[in-house]
């Protein structure tokens, strides 16, 4: 089945010295809303299901946008839709690069395509402030579940043992904020359920601080989390730790200075031989409306679940990307969906990765071109620029999903391909932890699913690994750091149509690599220094 949990309201925080207003929230229309005041009283915990429900909260806050049910976001100012934490993630790791662009004139969205944003940008808000209110709630759970707080509500041993995991995964997913906050944003204040709730300044880190306290947590994380594939689907354990330490020593020479390649393929070794299994099934089951149970399952180590009936997100999460997939031509029936938003497209530099735009050569090019133009002359124009398929709201099978308005598709954030590809990268890094040999063989793996041809040891270089990153990974919430990685997101050493503000794209501003401390942010906590060049 799905994730079993059930989505809640949450309760009033002020916390981090941002200002905003945290009002109590609902994505479940089987869930009656509770105010603030009951969610702060004893009176809610004493209900031992409301431990696992309140986590479920921290899990869903992945997904959706939150509202109390009155159309009134839970952090001011944002969009429920506009606020979908995933969304969000989407529009600042994708639109700035080569894998998409989009139609919209929505305020200050268009300045993603062309990487010209500034620090008013209310989507980097909105980003910057939905992975804080996710810290807000993970450190208040922490702060309801201490031994003291359970002891004194006389919980019992068995559910004490439960709520000790729940507890580890809401460590996981605030170092998975933090992990997206010091990736986009570099220098973030750090707050743990130690600091007082109200109103305060937080202290700013360093990119390199805030690196070390995930990393510490992380390895942490190793002896409390359950074990690899224990825990529920939808849930994480000690893999997932795993996978996101991993991640961020591939990238400790962006955040740090220092390289920790040897770390990554070892890491990756740990991952690949933990029981999860590269999914030997076609590659577009990973992206069906039943990747949960189709056998891709079995590859995913970190999807954000997506459920038509339990999970009732119009404009988020996945709903967002697969309606704003649809236009032109397109049938939004045979995408299982019940219309689309004319929105997101790709650039022709990313449909040159592949050897033609019929998924002949490679079934991951998936690409709908149909009365779209290759060349993007208007982003406002849908059909100027290839369309992509890649996921769909069917089965494999080709039957129906539960509904057509949102989607029963799973978000794969973790999976173990990521995991081939982070070796062979580290490996060809120089990881002396890593094998040659054993990389080309997981990288071939890769591409015989994809129904590509073999490469050879000489084909496989750094450059190979980025595009084939791409190929495997696009529209994953990987581009962008991917390109800063290699030296290939701002600049000129890389270029595509509308980077840089004009169609035939243009070298950018270095700094970009790191995107500017919304200005709300600075007013509401003046302490706060803005990243140079903004």
């Amino acid at each position: 089945m799905k994730i079993s949990f059930k989505y809640i309201s949450y309760f009033f925080l002020f916390i981090l010295g941002i200002s905003m207003t945290f009002t109590s929230c609902t994505d479940d229309l089987n869930v009656t809303p509770k105010d603030d005041d009951e969610f702060l009283s004893e009176t809610f915990f004493q209900d031992p299901a409301s431990y696992k429900q309140v986590l479920a909260k921290l899990y869903a806050g992945l997904y959706v946008g939150g509202n109390d049910g009155d159309g009134q976001a839970d952090i001011a100012g944002l969009s429920g839709d506009f606020s979908s934490y995933l969304r969000l993630l989407f529009v600042t790791q994708e639109l700035p690069t080569d894998e998409a662009v989009i139609a919209w004139a929505d305020g200050t969205l268009p300045t993603l395509n062309s990487q010209t944003w500034s620090p008013v940008n209310e989507f980097l808000y909105g980003t910057y402030s939905r992975a804080f209110y996710h810290i807000s709630l993970a450190n208040e759970f922490l702060r309801q579940t201490t031994d003291e707080k359970l002891t004194a509500r006389g919980v019992d041993a068995s559910l004490k043992t439960e709520i000790a995991t729940f507890r580890a995964e809401a460590r996981f997913l605030r170092a998975f904020s933090y992990t997206n906050l010091m990736d986009l944003f570099g220098n973030v204040p750090i707050t743990t359920e130690a600091d007082p709730v109200g109103f305060f300044y937080p202290v700013q880190k360093s990119r390199a601080e805030v690196f070390a306290f995930v990393e510490s947590e992380l390895k942490d994380l190793d002896s409390s989390l359950p074990n690899a594939r224990a825990n529920e689907y939808g849930r994480v354990d000690k893999v997932a730790a795993k996978f996101l330490l991993a991640q961020i020593y591939l990238n400790s020479k962006v955040y740090t200075g220092t390289e920790r390649f040897n770390e990554t393929a070892t890491l990756c070794s740990e991952i690949i031989n933990s029981g999860y299994t590269f999914a030997n099934v076609p590659y577009r089951y990973l992206f069906s409306a039943d990747n949960d149970k189709n056998g891709a399952q079995t590859e995913f180590i970190f999807p954000i679940v997506s459920d038509g009936v339990a999970i009732r997100a119009t404009g988020g999460g996945m709903s967002f990307i697969l309606h704003a997939g649809i236009g032109g031509s397109m049938d939004a029936a045979s995408r299982g969906m019940d219309g689309g938003w004319q929105g997101i497209r790709t650039r022709k530099e990313f449909v040159a990765l592949f050897p033609d735009a019929t998924a002949t050569g490679d079934k991951r090019g998936t690409f709908y071109t149909d009365g779209q133009a290759l060349d993007i002359t208007n982003v406002s124009t849908f059909t100027d620029g290839y369309a992509v398929t890649k996921y769909i709201n069917k089965k494999a099978d080709g039957s129906a999903a539960q509904r057509t308005d949102i989607p029963d598709t799973d978000f794969p954030m973790f999976r173990v391909s990521d995991a081939y590809l982070m070796y062979a990268e580290a490996t060809l890094r120089g990881a002396s932890t890593g094998n040659v040999g054993t990389a080309l063989g997981y990288v071939n793996q890769i591409r015989t699913r994809a129904g590509a041809q073999n490469i050879s040891t000489a084909q496989m270089t750094l450059d190979f690994i980025l595009d084939e990153r791409g190929r495997e990974l696009f529209w994953e919430c990987h581009r962008r750091t991917d390109l800063i990685r290699f030296g290939k997101f701002s600049g000129g050493s890389k270029i595509w149509q509308w980077k840089g503000g004009v169609m035939n794209g243009a070298s950018t501003e270095s700094y970009r690599d790191l995107m500017p401390i919304p200005s709300k942010t600075i007013q509401a906590n003046p302490t706060l220094k803005q990243n140079p060049g903004y």
